[in-house]
């Protein structure tokens, strides 16, 4: 199957505002930190929420690939896959971890080893999704609408004794740790449409007639991806709940869809979210944007998304609370395209021997191959 350009273009411009976000929170000075809190309202719907809705459409590709693998070589089974899939989470945990440990550090906090970032939401979305991966998508958009509808509940419930040295307060750290970042029940249901989504993108790019996979995405996924993602957004806009939650630091009085994190804003950015990606493959495979040379800038961000999420928080210090809200986008936008540049450079040397997201592959198939060496010779070792 071949490389789907959308789907690196949608992850890399979550990257991209990934890095823009991060630095307009980083370097601006206290008295234009509203401009930050303005862009987050904007454009957040293409942050943690679009980055696990695009890893769950990865994750789906890539197990249907891995189903058809082993369907067809005798050196690989679905056992196999299984234990890949999992080392792999196992990995992206580890440095989920470690990365809480550096920030708990940093911060003199102890209570950030065990943090909400996107790492440690993709790896436990990852576990949890393994099992579902099998079931219909029907299902996994009814149980993703549950889990949207069981975090509210949970969250009234648990919300009141944050912070609090008990059994409901030490429960509210380990499920939310704090609403500004990025909590499993509230980003998990992005994750599983995202499987979704990769089902159906799946089953039309391996249509090998070029119109009829033409003819497929345009009434099996952006037409659909089109009306609810309309009806969603509009959902999202009208929709409020008068809950008073703390979803950061903000400064502006937001309505409840722009507030990061709120009922209202997930189901609005679920609705960006699969409009986005059913537009950009919908550009793609009818070639009204020619992708072959205009989207490689974006590629890099995407390719290197895991590297570039580590090595980015170097850039904290650089100019730490010192640009305001006119020069702050020439630094902005001089980091970026050098980033980019970097990025350019590597790929053409190293290529993916440079990705950490690449690395975790390979050494989650060895170790996969290994467990099923040790399988078989144990087996014919009783055998004998």
């Amino acid at each position: 199957m071949k490389r789907i350009k959308s789907i690196d273009i949608f992850r890399g411009l979550s990257m991209i505002w990934m890095f823009l976000g991060h630095l307009l929170a980083w370097w601006l000075i206290r008295e234009d930190i509203w401009l930050s809190e303005v862009c987050f309202a904007i454009l957040d719907p293409l942050g943690a929420s679009a980055f696990l809705f695009i890893a769950g459409v990865s994750t789906t590709i890539s197990y249907r690939n891995r189903c058809i693998k082993a369907e067809f070589k005798d050196d690989y089974n679905m056992k196999m896959a299984r234990n890949e899939y999992l080392f792999r989470t196992l990995f992206i945990l580890i440095i989920a971890l470690i990365f809480n440990l550096f920030t708990a550090i940093i911060l003199n906090n102890p209570l950030r080893i065990w943090s909400w970032n996107i790492l440690q939401t993709i790896a436990f979305s990852l576990f949890m999704a393994w099992p579902l991966l099998k079931t219909s998508k029907i299902f996994r958009i009814f149980l993703g609408a549950i889990t949207w509808i069981a975090n509210q509940l949970i969250l009234a419930c648990l919300y009141p004794y944050r912070g609090q040295p008990n059994f409901y307060g030490v429960l509210y750290h380990l499920v939310y740790t704090n609403l500004e970042l990025d909590p499993i029940f509230s980003f998990f249901t992005f994750f599983l449409i995202g499987t979704v989504m990769g089902d159906i993108i799946f089953d039309i790019y391996f249509l090998e007639n070029q119109n009829e996979r033409k003819i497929a995405l345009k009434n099996r996924l952006f037409l659909p991806s089109l009306i609810f993602g309309t009806i969603l957004i509009i959902f999202g806009i009208l929709f409020e709940i008068n809950m008073e939650y703390n979803f950061g630091y903000r400064t502006l009085e937001l309505p409840d869809f722009l507030n990061r994190g709120s009922f209202s804003w997930m189901i609005y950015s679920l609705g960006i979210e699969l409009i986005l990606l059913s537009t950009l493959a919908f550009l793609e495979e009818f070639e009204i944007i020619k992708t072959k040379k205009s989207y490689k800038f974006i590629f890099y961000f995407s390719y290197y998304s895991l590297t570039i999420y580590l090595a980015h928080n170097l850039l904290y210090f650089l100019f730490l609370v010192q640009l305001n809200e006119i020069n702050i986008w020439f630094f902005i936008t001089c980091t970026i395209i050098l980033v980019g540049l970097l990025l350019r450079m590597i790929y053409k040397r190293w290529e993916d021997n440079a990705s950490i997201k690449v690395q975790i592959a390979r050494i989650s198939l060895k170790l996969a191959r290994m467990v099923e060496e040790k399988k078989k010779n144990k087996k014919y070792s009783i055998t004998l």
